[in-house]
């Protein structure tokens, strides 16, 4: 190379090239946009201005994990101050192999996911999380991208120096869930040992004059949230899995909003930060004051829009134009893992075309054969459901439903609502029902 200084062009080039080549994922569009402020010296508050993200969210989980995956990309320490340099310097050591291509297939496991941004809910996320007591409620059916979403944020929570504990609540075995006290006793030691924290339950545990919520209570206040004198991010994933235990659903999810509450006013609730994830609506009676479901922000994912499917596409290297898109999106909408599963087939088996692809998804033979199975085995277990689902699909205009009944075809993600009406979701379900249910 020349004596002449990196310009922009050469220098995003080099970088999208050292990160795909080591992680097989390019720079996202938000990367880049930071890549750009960065060159032309703007702060993060000047570069958030014309995005959906806050500047702390920009600076301080994108920005900063920008930076640490080119450090490990280019073999040294790299910040938004020296990384012309540090890019000039892997541009002047392999100038012929910065320029070529990259036609490298992605290392991808086949079931793997790619996390795709959806602004502005990771800034919404974020800008909660750092709130003292704050409360999370993340609510879409399954395969939308929740559990993503809340490690996403975990991992972005970490560069502040916060402890956190991720907990997938389809852990807890049937003798956990038999009753509260066993049930708060598990709780209380797995956050223990996730924060790796000896279990000094029998310290706290008294079953002769406290009830079991106010053991818990105690365990968490005296014991796991002053261990350390950093907030503590607590997410609590697959909550559904309690909803049928009523008494642990009731006990539980009330003590949850007791500790949202005594965040207010103590200064060692206010180090705890909850993540409360679900799929489905919950059909107990709680009392309004004693459910986390109508307090704190609550976040609900939205479907992949064309533009974000054909990014994603490009990561899972296929080429593909709007038609690819409007096809694919015709067949599943914008539903992330349905979408994701697509893009991995193509990849893995270049000899099948998308044409094929959807020609057989509604089918036994398609590659949805399980998820759709999984749905129409859930129903069945649940007559009034399936009959409801049946009147969906056959239905030549969106139908009224009762709204129990409606919203749990809906949490389950078969449904969408136009006002009060339903129509199946998309046409993959409304196909294979109609052929499954039909006379």
């Amino acid at each position: 190379m020349s004596e002449n200084i990196i310009n922009f062009a050469e220098a995003s080039q080099i970088a999208d090239q050292v990160l795909f080549e080591k992680t097989g994922k390019h720079l996202t569009d938000l990367e880049l946009i930071i890549f750009r402020g960065a060159w032309d010296n703007q702060t993060y508050e000047k570069m958030a201005v014309n995005t959906d993200y806050s500047a702390s969210y920009l600076h301080r989980i994108v920005g900063q994990k920008l930076w640490e995956k080119l450090s490990e990309a280019l073999g040294e320490k790299v910040s938004k101050k020296n990384f012309r340099a540090a890019l000039e310097r892997k541009l002047r050591e392999n100038q012929v192999t910065a320029n070529q291509p990259t036609n490298q297939s992605i290392n991808l496991d086949a079931t793997e996911e790619i996390y795709v941004e959806r602004p502005p809910l990771e800034s919404r996320c974020y800008e909660a999380l750092s709130q003292p007591g704050s409360l999370i409620r993340i609510k879409a059916p399954a395969g939308m991208g929740k559990t993503l979403l809340s490690l996403r944020m975990l991992e972005g929570i970490a560069s502040q120096e916060y402890r956190s504990v991720y907990l997938n609540l389809n852990l807890a075995a049937e003798t956990e869930l038999s009753n509260l006290d066993k049930f708060l006793q598990w709780f209380c030691v797995i956050v223990g040992k996730k924060l790796r924290l000896k279990n000094q339950l029998e310290d706290y545990w008294d079953e002769r004059y406290s009830s079991s919520t106010v053991n818990c209570t105690e365990y968490f206040e005296e014991y796991l949230l002053p261990a350390e004198a950093t907030p503590l991010v607590l997410c609590l994933d697959e909550v559904d899995r309690i909803f049928p235990y009523h008494q642990v659903a009731e006990g539980f999810l009330g003590l949850l909003r007791a500790w949202h509450e005594d965040a207010k006013i103590s200064e060692t609730w206010k180090q705890l930060r909850l993540m409360v994830v679900h799929a489905t609506e919950v059909y107990i009676p709680l009392n309004i004051n004693q459910s986390p479901f109508n307090v704190g922000v609550p976040v609900e994912l939205p479907e992949f829009n064309p533009e974000q499917i054909r990014d994603l596409a490009g990561c899972y290297g296929l080429k593909w134009h709007r038609e690819q898109v409007n096809q694919l999106m015709a067949m599943v909408g914008g539903h992330p893992q349905l979408i994701q599963q697509a893009l991995s087939q193509l990849r893995v088996y270049e000899n099948v075309s998308l044409d094929r692809l959807l020609a057989d998804a509604p089918t036994e033979a398609g590659i949805y054969s399980h998820h759709l199975r999984e749905h129409l085995l859930s129903l069945q277990k649940h007559q009034n459901l399936l009959e409801a689902l049946k009147e969906v699909v056959f239905a030549s205009n969106p139908i009224r439903l009762d709204s129990t009944i409606a919203y749990k075809l809906q949490s389950m993600g078969l449904v969408q609502m136009q006002g009060n009406d339903c129509s199946p979701r998309c046409d993959l379900y409304g196909k294979y029902f109609r052929d499954r249910l039909g006379s």
